[in-house]
């Protein structure tokens, strides 16, 4: 019972990183229908930023920089890559736009920072500490609260702030929300922008406890888009319980079974929620009429 405790433990946290990155997906679909397949760009980038930081700022005062790099980074992609597809009404331009983004911005890093690994400073204690009778990384911690902690900020700035409520009113109808005179563009740019700082803020908590890289972000993005499918890419509640359920998911295989199959739980559910409820275990199912 220790073990599975233990193992759960550590699904939570793996599972939160998850859930902050898909949380960026959840944000830009709701408003423009529309991904950035570059948030696992945008997560490396934000970690190396933040690591080129720390020396000068220290972890705590690098947050707030990295934040705002990753806002600026998320108008970019918008402007660059979103916007023409969308313009011109290209069903698909925006996906390639946004992978071609992503890449870019891959090899950038890989110039700037180099292709080799490196280790980012730990804010905190690297000893593990006991809490009712399981062992936990102190930054693991910090993992689960900051993700928390940054999707409960996003979703008070929706519901208290006219920009958060016009990102609600666009989210809910478009076409309406235009007609009521909100700027539409400038809301899917909001929400641009607010999805890669999520990713740059995972980027910084994960980072500590994992090697930083430009290549780091690759496969964290693929299993937070598994979530958001998983969980329902219009439910922000959807991708928590999506991040939970694969991070636990992949501790316990990785454990019991083996390593080389802790990918696969992941797969098999993604491919059971997308054969019996395509929009996801907290998606709303939307009737057309034509």
């Amino acid at each position: 019972m220790a073990i599975l405790l233990q193992l759960i433990a550590s699904g939570v946290a793996v599972g939160m990183i998850y859930a902050a990155i898909a949380f960026g997906y959840q944000l830009t679909f709701a408003t423009s229908k529309t991904l950035n397949f570059g948030q696992g760009e945008a997560l490396a980038l934000g970690a190396l930023f933040g690591l080129t930081l720390v020396p000068f700022t220290g972890y705590w005062l690098m947050i707030p920089l990295v934040l705002v790099f990753g806002f600026a980074l998320g108008a970019v992609v918008e402007r660059l890559g979103v916007r023409p597809a969308v313009k011109i009404k290209s069903e698909y331009g925006w996906i390639m736009a946004t992978i071609a983004l992503g890449i870019i911005f891959k090899n950038v890093a890989e110039n700037v920072w180099g292709r080799d690994d490196l280790k980012f400073p730990s804010p905190l204690p690297e000893e593990a500490i006991q809490v009712a009778g399981i062992r936990i990384l102190p930054m693991e911690l910090l993992i689960v609260a900051g993700a928390l902690l940054m999707m409960l900020a996003v979703e008070i700035f929706n519901r208290k702030s006219i920009w958060g409520k016009a990102v609600v009113a666009t989210s809910n109808d478009i076409d309406a929300a235009g007609l009521m005179g909100i700027n539409t563009q400038k809301v899917i740019t909001l929400s641009y922008s607010i999805s890669a700082m999520t990713a740059a803020f995972a980027g910084v908590l994960v980072a500590p406890v994992t090697l930083t890289g430009a290549t780091m972000g690759a496969v964290l993005a693929l299993k937070a888009f598994a979530v958001a499918i998983i969980g329902g890419l219009e439910s922000g509640l959807g991708v928590i319980v999506g991040g939970l359920i694969l991070g636990v998911a992949e501790t316990l295989t990785g454990f019991y079974i083996s390593t080389g199959y802790k990918d696969v739980p992941g797969l098999i559910l993604l491919l059971v929620v997308l054969s019996i409820r395509p929009v996801g275990l907290f998606g709303k199912a939307v009737i057309k009429k034509v």
